[in-house]
């Protein structure tokens, strides 16, 4: 008899400290979605583009031009520096409007 309350007892303090463990994390992660998607809006906001993935990833590969162009810059080559700056612009450009 004692065992089995033992055993029920240490499941119990098990179970509870599983379920505080996967609560906190569910609640970081609710809060990290949070602070994204309101960091996404602003962003968005600010460029005047809507909110959607397609933009964000049209962003992020014109930032990426943006930065090959300064990279190409550095090492001196002015016909590919200038390349990746027009790309970079001209995609940039279109998204932003």
């Amino acid at each position: 008899m004692y065992v089995e309350s033992f055993f029920q007892s240490l499941g119990q303090a098990f179970g509870a400290f599983v379920r505080f463990i996967v609560e906190g994390l569910s609640g970081f992660f609710n809060l990290l979605t949070h602070a994204v998607g309101s960091f996404i809006d602003g962003m968005s906001g600010a460029l005047g583009v809507t909110p959607s993935l397609l933009s964000i990833l049209v962003l992020v590969v014109g930032l990426l031009l943006l930065y090959s162009a300064l990279r190409a810059f550095m090492r001196g080559s002015l016909l590919g520096g200038l390349l990746w700056l027009v790309l970079g612009l001209w995609l940039l450009g279109g998204l932003i409007r």
